[in-house]
């Protein structure tokens, strides 16, 4: 029985001796814990005084796929290293590593290693690249200076001594104080035609005079598919010479001068400014001349057949022919109500056809000026615009607020006219309403509830059927003149309109709605261009916008 309690005690003694951890044969006296602190923190300290900047640790790979990647990896970075310490060489001179230690020779990789990585960025090509460019000269007409007006000091009526006021005196504006579009009508009869940003002294340039005077040359009737129009308008583009202040407020109207050998271009804006602009003339300012023909925007214009002339109408109420030969803007006719639109209604451009704001139709003979031969009432609404029929001339389009009609000059009377076709669909008011440039038979309309559509006019017998209807966003606000679709007189399935989507851009559609080219330019073209027209004759677009400029898109250089 001793045998057997001997046997099991060395047992438990054993199993003891494995459980506790073996000890310290110098450590008789149990160690304080803050002294372990201390010693640890100094072995930390003391690591951590010359750890290197950007020193890497490089583990024990063992044979496994990740490892012979990471060893792979590792020796093409040794190799960089060494191409980079070869290449870099060449910037200290010849035994510049003997005598430094291990951490100055460290020291040095790491600053090779930065410089690299610094260059690879590309900084000072970045730093370029974000660099504002410098603005585009402005070109055409110059800013006036205008002083500040000095206002006196105002003081209350205690430091004045004097008593409250007992009756409310109403102080009248000084008439330099009214608003710009609320200037004074001109006098009835002609002007005299003096640019207003040209000396007293300085008369028309005779360079304009026979460019004025130049006979148009005849429309070629070869006609372009639709595949060989595209390749056109793909050529058309702008530079920073085509961009010009022509007028000196917002642009209203705009057309080209019928010559195919130079480009001449006209602008009406909101104030009554008329602004000419040849790109490569040296009169003027850059090639511009303002006039000031009329008191109030001018609406609408077009040059006459020879001889030249330019008819403006605004809505103070006058229409006016710009003479350069006379030198003076001839007075057409005049209207108590506001002039919106006209059109000429004979092949020799002698009697015009003119809306009013008030809802009647004026035809007026240009060799009886300041008399109106008939005057027709066509409805209650504001008339927005006249078109004549290219062929059938006895026909003309009128938009009236929301309605699109079609008359015949032969059987008008002066109330209660009766409309030949009626377009409609239209659901909000119209802005404009053109007859197809060649032939009449498709009539393009642009209505504030945001489309374009385009009708079939090739039978006047009051089926009128709409071919097709383009959305297009047409809120322009109070700020800008309103958006208008306007055919091109070389090609006339296809029609130009500009819009109000970003980045700023011109359209050119097909008559069956297909998007044919859109006009982009991030660095000439940067504002909504709400006037657009084609030229006759050449590959030649414009665009006025709110600020008075043209931006002009074409196939030849402008200087």
């Amino acid at each position: 029985m001793d045998a057997d309690k001997s046997e099991i005690s060395l047992k438990t003694t054993q199993r003891l001796q494995e459980r506790t951890p073996p000890q310290n044969p110098g450590m008789d006296e149990p160690v304080r814990r803050t002294s372990r602190r201390i010693r640890e923190k100094q072995n930390q300290e003391k690591k951590q005084i010359l750890s290197p900047k950007c020193l890497t640790f490089r583990s024990e790979v063992k044979n496994t796929r990740k490892g012979v990647k990471r060893k792979k990896n590792d020796s093409g970075e040794e190799e960089n290293v060494q191409k980079t310490q070869a290449g870099n060489d060449e910037d200290f001179p010849p035994g510049y590593r003997d005598g430094l230690s291990e951490y100055e020779l460290e020291r040095l990789e790491n600053i090779r290693q930065n410089k690299a990585f610094l260059n690879s960025l590309k900084l000072p090509q970045i730093s370029e690249a974000l660099r504002p460019k410098p603005k585009p000269t402005q070109k055409g007409l110059k800013k006036e200076k205008t002083e500040t007006e000095m206002l006196p000091v105002r003081k209350s009526l205690r430091l004045q001594n004097r008593g409250p006021r007992t009756t409310v005196t109403l102080e009248m504006t000084p008439s330099s104080a009214k608003e710009p579009w609320k200037k004074d009508k001109k006098a009835p009869g002609p002007i005299p035609l003096n640019p207003i940003n040209l000396d007293e002294d300085l008369r028309v340039p005779e360079d304009l005079l026979n460019l004025w005077n130049e006979f148009p040359l005849k429309q070629d009737t070869e006609a372009l598919d639709l595949k060989s129009y595209q390749e056109v308008l793909k050529k058309i583009s702008i530079d920073e010479g085509c961009v010009v202040k022509v007028v000196k407020d917002r642009v209203c109207s705009a057309a080209f001068h019928p010559s195919a050998s130079n480009l001449l271009m006209a602008a009406g804006d909101k104030l009554g400014h008329l602004g000419l602009w040849k790109p490569d003339a040296k009169w003027g300012d850059d090639g511009v001349l303002c006039f000031e023909p009329h008191s109030r925007a001018i609406t609408s214009m077009a040059f006459s057949s020879h001889p030249c002339n330019l008819i403006t109408v605004s809505y103070d109420g006058s229409a006016r022919s710009m003479d350069l030969e006379k030198t003076v803007f001839d007075e057409v006719y005049r209207s108590t109500s506001g002039l919106k639109s006209f059109d000429f209604l004979s092949s020799d451009c002698s009697t015009l056809l003119l809306g009013e704001w008030n809802g009647d139709v004026a035809v007026v003979d240009r060799r009886t000026p300041g008399e109106c031969e008939s005057l027709h009432t066509m409805a209650g609404n504001p008339i927005r615009c006249v078109h004549v029929h290219p062929v059938q001339q006895h026909y003309f389009v009128v938009a009236e607020s929301s309605l699109v009609n079609i008359y015949d000059v032969r059987h008008l009377k002066r109330r209660n006219n009766l409309a030949v076709c009626e377009l409609n669909g239209h659901t909000r008011s119209v802005s404009s309403a053109f007859f197809s440039p060649l032939t009449g038979n498709r009539v393009l309309t642009t209505c504030m509830d945001n489309q374009i559509r385009v009708f079939n006019t090739s039978q006047m017998d009051g089926n009128t059927p709409i071919l097709k209807s383009i959305a297009h966003n047409m809120h322009t606000g109070r700020w800008l003149s309103k958006l208008s679709a306007v055919w091109d007189p070389k090609f006339q399935e296809c029609f130009v309109i500009g819009s109000m989507d970003r980045p700023r851009r011109i359209q050119v559609y097909h008559e069956s709605g297909r998007l044919l080219h859109t006009f982009r330019n991030m660095d000439h073209l940067t504002t909504v261009c709400s006037i657009t027209a084609f030229h006759p004759k050449r590959n030649t677009l414009l665009g006025g916008n709110s600020s008075g400029r043209l931006h002009i898109f074409t196939d030849c250089f402008i200087n």
